[in-house]
């Protein structure tokens, strides 16, 4: 969804087991940012990956996990949240 951002490069990945594209270490050390939706997701993360946290900051974003894929009002709260930290980040970049 944020991929088109100019100097944002995005990866989407699941904390539940069956997720399609399972989180990883890997992706985990490559963020600068991870974004969760719930704050159970953050603790969850937190446990499993400790060790691969150490560079990236995690944003919970306060949005209850129960919308479907891209529903309209989910892209809204996303675009509303998410945007301010990819724009602050773009700017620290440029800088």
């Amino acid at each position: 969804m944020f991929a088109a951002w100019p100097g944002v490069e995005t990866a989407s990945a699941g904390l539940a087991p069956d997720a399609d594209e399972p989180c990883t270490d890997e992706l985990v050390e490559w963020a600068d940012i991870v974004f969760v939706m719930e704050r159970t997701h953050r603790a969850k993360l937190q446990r499993r990956f400790r060790q691969s946290l150490k560079r990236a900051r995690v944003v919970c974003l306060d949005i209850r996990d129960d919308y479907a894929f891209m529903q309209p009002e989910l892209v809204a709260l996303l675009e509303q949240k998410v945007g301010p930290h990819l724009r602050s980040l773009s700017r620290r970049e440029r800088a």
